[in-house]
């Protein structure tokens, strides 16, 4: 095989006596070198057996397989062929199959031993995509219980590769140097107020007039492609072409292979190392890149824009020196921090189609599978329960087999749930169009509108829609009245929402959120909406919906039947409300009132009435308020074994001293609770006989009567006369606690308050019987009331 002179072929034996030795290697190379393209062709004239290539990305994978084609004379299908989601081409005679990452995790799936596969490289793995960690797992899986004599090659364009060599087995890493021109490096940032897009454009305008050659750029996104494109549509003299996933494969190939004239290549990031770009003397780099995260609008991954990596952009940089030396722009300024390196996406992207494979694999939680970095608990654990909503996994994390169908989709779990059931419900055909428009997201809020455009539209994002549209319709087969509500529905059931009250632009969604519709969106007379996409914007009260389908209860009914539930609530709300209601998840059906409640709900419905309108819902006469405070008073002075009598504290034993409230039904019913004696319950024995010795109801006077003592101060009061007084040496004491004596005017006014008797005696009372001496001179006012 007469094979390129690329810097790759210098290690060629050195890697093939590696995987000979140790049945896995690591190769780090550069983009250039020649790792995706030559190496597998190496390998297969050493092997009868299939070499497996997986690329993280469709478009990477089909320009590999027809690069390695042409070099060898053939038509891709023949020694290489490559297979993709909705594309495959192979035939008997393929030696070398480049396939995705997702797609050879699938085909694991069915076919965990691999027949007929002697090695399987992994290219581009220092990107880190979700499909690709979760692969080398399942692989490492593969090696260590089913077949020690697969090979592995994992390939990687940084020099971060200890790590992966270590999951390998101490693999041994193998390194190819490029060939590589000096790269100039110019910053461009954005001007005050100037949209990256524009930055970009005129750093385009720049390149052209300072440098020879085509111009490669790299954009976050086919939105930003597009606008870019827009902003240099008057270029003359220079082809501007794009270069992303969504394109036909003629018009990729537009962008891979040399033009007649000098070429602008917009570009998003499958260009920084699955694909070669031809010609290319410099870079724009927008700084910028699309990663995956959690949609919560839609409900499903969606992708965030973020600031490239150091590595990402010196990797993006480089691609300007292949050829000769060559000049990056760069549109931020010098000294903005970037992160080191690229995070994982199995840290930040939603885990639900992971948790799907695991499960398939006899592994839901993943502990049993050597990872280059773990998922997340709280998102596996998320996704984990999303699968058991959908049927997909029993309750213990089995996969169903309803599961098992639904990951041969290839879709997210809600989708692939959505593709199936709507298609028995709706047919093939609705089902297909309504989660294609999910996938893609919508324009506008009405969905069938969004649908109706989409099929008559000829735009680009229209086709697109179409094509997917009809690959999705061949992997469902199903006949019914077309529903696009119902196959939202079916996709999150807990978005179904039913209008709050009438004349109301705000829904209650089943999951317990509300949600209004914006102005204009054509949906307003609808009861019940099956929503697929909404937003909730800080500071406001409720979320916004931005695309959704007119529904009824029996739709709702029919797609979310595992939200459904009868229960009884009893709760308090100023009393004992009972009733039965009937609900679908937060939205409520229908409710009656129940005759006979469950007497334990009853009784929590009390207990949240106290806790709200405390123990004012018994009575309390004088009698039992005083004994309360007696006992409170023995709690806060003598301490065990009296109890404390507090509002919280006598709740927390309820059961004990108010027995009562087992028979309650209603508020009225506490009004004929004996109070009085239910805390007589609640007395120590022995110790209760000594109550009236330690905190006695009255205090007797030197004089002879009685007076009540008040325990409803943190120390006891007695209110008395200053006469009745005389003859007390010192304070009285109750339970060893001195008591306030408020002394009091024959007319009963206030005179003094005291707790030290002896002293007010000796200090105190002689000025105050000067003053009473004048106002009740028929009184006796003793100059020394100890010995009177």
């Amino acid at each position: 095989m007469n094979l390129p002179d690329l810097p790759v072929r210098a290690v060629l034996g050195e890697l093939d006596a590696a995987l000979d030795a140790h049945g896995a290697a690591v190769l780090v190379a550069p983009p250039g070198t020649g790792k995706t393209t030559l190496v597998p062709l190496a390998l297969s004239e050493r092997s009868d057996d299939r070499i497996l290539v997986a690329e993280p990305r469709r478009l990477a994978a089909r320009a590999a397989a027809s690069r390695m084609a042409s070099l060898l004379g053939e038509r891709v299908g023949e020694t290489v062929g490559y297979s993709v989601r909705g594309d495959r081409k192979v035939s008997a005679r393929t030696r070398v199959e480049v396939v995705t990452s997702g797609l050879l995790v699938r085909r694991l799936q069915s076919d965990p031993e691999l027949s007929g596969v002697g090695t399987v490289l992994l290219d581009e793995c220092h990107e880190r995509h979700l499909d690709a960690d979760l692969l080398l797992a399942l692989l490492l899986d593969v090696r260590a219980g089913l077949r020690a004599e697969l090979r592995l090659l994992a390939t990687s364009a940084t020099v971060a590769a200890e790590r992966l060599a270590g999951l390998l087995g101490s693999a041994p890493v193998i390194t190819a140097r490029a060939r590589t021109f000096p790269v100039d490096v110019t910053y461009a940032p954005p001007g005050r107020n100037e949209r990256v897009e524009a930055c970009v454009a005129r750093t385009i305008r720049l390149a052209l007039s300072e440098v020879d050659g085509d111009i490669l750029v790299f954009l976050p996104g086919v939105a930003e492609i597009s606008r870019v494109s827009g902003l240099l549509a008057n270029l003359s003299e220079v082809d501007v072409l794009p270069l992303h996933g969504r394109l036909t494969t003629s018009r990729q190939d537009a962008a891979l292979r040399p033009g007649p004239r000098r070429r602008v290549v917009l570009a998003t990031a499958v260009a920084e190392s699955s694909l070669t770009v031809p010609g290319v003397r410099a870079v724009v780099d927008s700084g910028q890149a699309r990663v995956p995260r959690m949609d919560h609008r839609r409900g499903l991954p969606g992708l965030t824009t973020v600031r490239v990596s150091a590595a990402v952009a010196e990797q993006r940089a480089g691609r300007a020196g292949r050829e000769g030396p060559g000049r990056a722009y760069r549109c931020w300024a010098r000294h903005d921090p970037l992160p080191a390196y690229p995070e994982p996406e199995i840290r930040a992207a939603d885990l639900s189609r992971l948790a799907l494979e695991l499960a398939c694999w006899s592994t839901p939680d993943g502990t049993a599978l050597t990872w280059w970095d773990p998922p997340g608990e709280g998102p596996l654990a998320a996704g984990r329960m999303l699968l058991r909503t959908l049927g997909a996994t029993g309750e213990d994390g089995t996969v169903t087999d309803r599961g098992r169908r639904m990951a041969t989709l290839g879709l997210h779990p809600r989708l692939a749930r959505a593709l199936l059931d709507g298609a028995e419900e709706t047919g093939a055909r609705c089902a297909a169009e309504v989660v294609a428009l999910l996938d893609a997201g919508a324009n506008g809020a009405d969905a069938e509108a969004e649908l109706r455009r989409l099929r008559d539209s000829h735009d680009e994002r229209a086709r697109h829609w179409r094509t997917e549209v009809r690959r999705l319709e061949r992997l469902v087969a199903g006949t019914g009245s077309p529903d696009p509500a119902l196959v939202i529905a079916l996709a999150h059931p807990e978005r179904l929402a039913r209008r709050r009250r009438p004349g109301s632009a705000v829904y209650l969604m089943a999951g317990g959120t509300a949600a209004e519709l914006p102005p204009g969106s054509g949906l307003g007379e609808s009861e019940w909406l099956a929503v697929a996409e909404a937003t909730r914007d800080p500071g406001r009260a409720h979320g916004v919906i931005r695309l959704a389908a007119r529904a009824d209860e029996r739709l709702a009914l029919t797609a979310a039947p595992g939200l459904m539930s009868t229960v009884e609530e009893v709760r308090w709300d100023g009393d004992v409300v009972a009733r039965s209601v009937r609900r679908l998840g937060a939205i409520v059906l229908g409710e009656r009132l129940l005759a006979e409640p469950d007497p334990s709900l009853v009784r929590d419905a009390f207990l949240d009435g106290f806790r709200k309108e405390g123990l004012s819902l018994l009575p309390w006469p004088s009698e039992a308020e005083r004994l309360r405070q007696r006992l409170a008073f023995l709690h806060r002075t003598v301490g065990s074994p009296w109890p404390p009598a507090d509002a919280e504290s006598l709740l927390s034993r309820v059961d004990e001293w108010l027995p009562e409230l087992s028979a309650a039904r209603r508020r009225a019913d506490l009004l004929h609770v004996d109070t009085a004696n239910a805390l007589r319950r609640l007395l120590p024995w022995p110790e209760a006989v000594q109550l009236d010795e330690l905190a006695p109801e009255r205090l007797r006077l030197p004089s002879g009567p009685r007076v009540k003592i008040d325990y409803s101060a943190d120390d006891p009061v007695v209110a008395v006369k200053l006469q009745d007084a005389f003859g007390w040496q010192e304070t009285p004491r109750v339970a060893g606690v001195r008591v306030v004596l408020h002394l009091l005017s024959p007319a009963g006014r206030p005179a003094a308050v005291t707790q030290d008797l002896k002293s007010f005696w000796h200090n105190g009372y002689a000025a105050v019987r000067a003053e009473l001496r004048g106002r009740y001179p028929r009184h006796a006012w003793p100059e020394r009331p100890p010995g009177a």
